[in-house]
């Protein structure tokens, strides 16, 4: 994955732009030394690196307009940065780029819990937010795997999920509202504390766009009610293919628990050596949870129950107490720490209609066997959101490489069954190349005249999202 080179002329002037940007922010909060800009230099996508011109750390809406609007005047392109979590290459710099980090917008702005909503600056952490307002009895509801590190930014800059997505919906669902700063200084409201907001829908244009439309710095969220009550079962398979099945026979029947969690064979050997939480010796398993008042918890376990059962399951186990649920949920909690342990991976996320899961598990299955890469699997299947893990090392000549092609393979096959090449990590620079495998021509074309809107210099975000063959244009423009 080639980055662009620097510009000789704003590499020339590097030290006009660092000294007009100290002049707008607080001291510490301009980043130039070549040994410091290196904390910058790559996201969670960990296998590419380049550090930037410059990383900001501005503490306000109007410190990141006097930013863009700087940057915006000297042609130096900027990066957004929420806490740098992103698993496709979404916060990489390019050499030339100024890094604009969120990480100094913490606070909570307002809360209302009549209207159901708290507003809070961007660089607040996912986990923290619901922090903000559980005392009260209430939470917010997307919940990615980090978020205890990412921040609401990145969440909405990739349309983030989690485990919870199923019943909640993903972040696009939970966003009522943004303060976005354009790339030439402008900030404009979109949205606000009301669900749906009158005229032309910007704020699902916003979310998901990747940095590549504008800066948010503050967000409006939906908080909700905390359930009753929650409860897991845990389903143990002899296949994936079974397990899959399961998943699909559980959604037709119109029962629609808060998460389904899928982890196969070399995950749950390496959560159970890594985190011991008593899983069952099985090919596939499933956390299937529930919530509401004790009698709807009871009636939805025995379904899903009666349905597992239907697929001979070598275990099937139910909480009964916060104890066992906290242990049914420990090993998947710790599932990526886990893999992380015993070899070096990458982690992929498309997108599948459910009932096309025991077909693609197989066929992950067949080509892991063709590349001779190992594959864990631990997704949130109710939604089929896949999570392939390609096992590789990093210290062998062209393992990354047969990894890389293998990764693009899989989500050819997502494509391919009728899903997406992303469900929540984005596209970043990991899958920028496979955009034409999902959309012709035409459909890219009409992304880039809406990028050519917002950002008509192509200064936001750079090499992000689309193939670099097709935007060359639009950068020398």
């Amino acid at each position: 994955m080639d980055m662009p080179t620097p510009d000789a002329t704003v590499m020339a002037k590097k030290d006009q732009v660092v000294r007009r940007l100290m002049s707008v922010l607080p001291k510490g909060a301009v980043i130039h030394d070549p040994a410091e800009t290196r904390a910058y230099e790559c996201d969670a996508l960990t296998a590419y690196r380049c550090p930037p011109l410059a990383a900001v750390l501005p503490g306000s809406t109007q410190e990141v307009s006097q930013v863009l609007r700087i940057c915006h005047e000297e042609g130096v392109p900027v990066v957004p940065r929420g806490s740098g979590t992103s698993l496709a290459g979404g916060a990489l710099p390019t050499a030339d780029s100024v890094i604009l980090g969120v990480s100094r917008l913490t606070g909570v702005l307002e809360t209302d819990y009549e209207n159901r909503f708290i507003r809070v600056q961007s660089g607040r952490t996912n986990l923290s937010v619901t922090g903000a307002v559980e005392e009260d009895g209430f939470f917010y509801a997307p919940d990615p795997s980090s978020q205890l590190a990412c921040a609401i930014a990145g969440n909405i800059a990739m349309n983030s999920g989690g485990a919870h997505c199923l019943k909640y919906g993903v972040t696009t669902n939970n966003l009522m509202g943004v303060t976005l700063v354009l790339m030439d200084g402008t900030v404009v409201e979109i949205g606000g504390a009301h669900l749906d907001a009158g005229g032309l829908d910007y704020l699902g244009l916003i979310c998901g766009s990747e940095g590549q439309l504008g800066v948010v710095t503050e967000a409006t969220l939906r908080i909700l009610p905390k359930p009753e009550g929650a409860r897991p079962v845990l389903i143990g398979f002899d296949s994936n293919e079974v397990a899959g099945a399961c998943v699909s026979d559980i959604i037709r029947a119109g029962v629609l628990p808060v998460a389904i969690e899928f982890m196969d064979r070399p995950c749950i050997r390496a959560t159970e050596a890594f985190a011991k939480a008593g899983y069952p010796d099985c090919e596939a398993l499933l956390i299937v949870e529930v919530e509401g008042s004790p009698a709807e918890i009871d009636e939805q376990l025995g379904l899903i129950s009666q349905i597992a059962r239907r697929h001979n399951p070598v275990e099937l186990r139910e909480s009964g107490s916060d104890e066992e649920s906290a242990r049914i949920w420990l090993g998947r909690k710790s599932a990526f720490g886990a893999m992380g342990q015993i070899n070096d991976y990458m982690c992929l996320d498309g997108t599948i209609p459910v009932s096309s899961l025991p077909h693609v598990l197989k066929r992950i299955e067949e080509m892991s066997r063709d590349y001779g890469l190992d594959v864990a699997n631990v997704f949130h299947a109710g939604d089929g959101n896949m999570h392939p893990l390609i096992l590789f090392d990093a210290n062998k000549p062209g393992d990354l490489e047969r990894c890389e092609a293998l990764g693009a393979d899989i989500l050819k096959l997502c494509v391919e069954v009728g899903g997406c090449l992303t469900g929540e990590h984005g596209v970043g620079i990991e899958k920028r190349d496979l955009m034409a495998v999902q959309f012709d021509p035409v459909d890219i074309e009409a992304q880039l005249r809406v990028k050519d809107v917002f950002d008509p210099a192509w200064l936001l975000n750079p090499a992000k999202v689309f193939p670099l063959a097709m935007t060359a244009a639009r950068r020398a423009a």
